[in-house]
C-alpha cells in the first residue's frame, strides 16, 4: 500500500469516513522522495527508538519502522487510530499512542522501553511547532535529535542569523539547546490537501552539554525574553528590571559585558547573551 498516494489517502478517508481537520493542521505527505529525505536526514538506524509526533495515516511511521528497532507514534486525532491500525498492521515494531504530545511524559515513555538511542520525528502544523520543540528541550528529553517538518517561515526563524528579521528569542533558545541542520525544502504541492505555505525539514541535534557557561540559566532566558519582547527598544531600556536591576545597574552590566547599551537584542549572538546574563548576575 503506497500511503503517500493521493488515491490511497482518498480511499482510506472514504472507507473510515474520516474528515480532515483544519484545526489540527492535517496535511498528508504525498511524495516518496521527501519521505526518504526525512528518514535519511533523521539518521535512523537499527538500534534506534523513534518517537513520531502526529503520524497521520502512517506514511513516515512505516518508513521509520523499516529502519528502526522500534517506533512509538503519538496521535491526537482519535479518528486516525483505526486508520493507523490498518495501514501499519504488517509491522510488529510499532506502538500507537492516542494522546496530545504536549501532555505526554516523553522521558517516562522512553524509560519504559529501556532504549537509549532515541530519535524524534514529525510533521508539525504551524500553531504547535514551537511549543512542541520547546517542551522536548526544556524537559531535557533523553533523545539525540528532533527531525521536524514545519512551515518554512518557522524553520527560517529557528535557523536565522543575528541581525536578520527572522532572528528572535526562539532562535537563541534553539541554538542554546541544539545544533541546527537544514535537511530539505518541501513545496506545498506535495501535500493533500495542499496548504497555503511551503515547508522545510530541519534536524535539531540536541547538545550533550551547553555551549556557554552561565551563572544562572533563568537570568539568561529572562534577558532573551525581555530583549526580544520589545525589539525596537535599546537593550538598556528593554532589559531594565531584569533580575531586579534598575536602568543604571543594567547600564553598568552592559558596559561590563562590553556591549553598547544602544544595541538591540536582534544584534546579539548566543555568546553575547550569555556574557550579558552573567554580567547582570554579577551586578545583582
Amino acid at each position: 500500500m503506497k500511503l503517500y498516494s493521493p488515491a490511497v489517502i482518498a480511499a482510506l478517508k472514504d472507507k473510515h469516513n474520516f474528515k480532515i481537520s483544519k484545526n489540527l493542521g492535517q496535511n498528508f505527505l504525498t511524495d516518496q522522495n521527501i519521505i526518504d529525505k526525512i528518514i535519511d536526514g533523521a539518521q535512523i538506524g537499527e538500534k534506534d527508538l523513534v518517537i513520531e509526533i502526529g503520524p497521520g495515516m502512517g506514511v513516515l511511521t512505516a518508513a521509520a519502522a523499516s529502519r528502526a528497532a522500534r517506533v512509538i507514534a503519538i496521535e491526537i486525532d482519535q479518528h486516525l487510530i483505526p486508520i493507523l491500525s490498518e495501514t501499519l498492521k504488517e509491522y510488529n515494531n510499532i506502538e500507537i499512542i492516542h494522546g496530545d504530545i504536549l501532555k505526554q511524559n516523553l522521558n517516562e515513555i522512553i524509560k519504559q522501553t529501556g532504549m537509549d538511542h532515541v530519535k524524534i520525528i514529525g510533521n508539525l502544523p504551524y500553531y504547535i511547532t514551537t511549543p512542541v520543540i520547546m517542551k522536548i528541550l526544556e524537559e531535557k528529553t533523553q533523545a539525540q535529535s528532533i527531525t521536524i517538518m514545519m512551515q518554512k517561515e518557522v524553520a527560517q526563524r529557528l535557523n536565522a542569523s543575528p541581525g536578520t528579521k527572522a532572528y528572535g528569542a526562539i532562535t537563541v533558545a534553539i541554538n542554546y539547546y541544539c545544533t541546527v541542520h537544514h535537511i530539505a525544502d518541501v513545496h506545498r504541492s506535495v501535500f493533500f490537501p495542499k496548504p497555503n505555505v511551503d515547508s522545510q525539514v530541519l534536524r535539531l541535534d540536541i547538545r550533550k552539554s551547553t555551549p556557554v557557561d552561565l551563572i544562572d540559566e533563568k537570568v539568561f532566558f529572562a534577558c532573551i525574553k525581555a530583549g526580544f519582547g520589545q525589539r525596537r527598544k535599546t537593550l538598556l531600556n528593554a532589559l531594565t528590571g531584569v533580575n531586579g536591576l534598575g536602568k543604571e545597574r543594567i547600564h553598568d552590566a552592559l558596559q561590563r559585558a562590553s556591549i553598547d547599551p544602544a544595541r538591540r537584542a536582534e544584534t546579539l549572538d548566543l555568546n553575547e547573551f550569555a556574557t550579558l546574563a552573567n554580567s547582570i548576575c554579577e551586578m545583582s
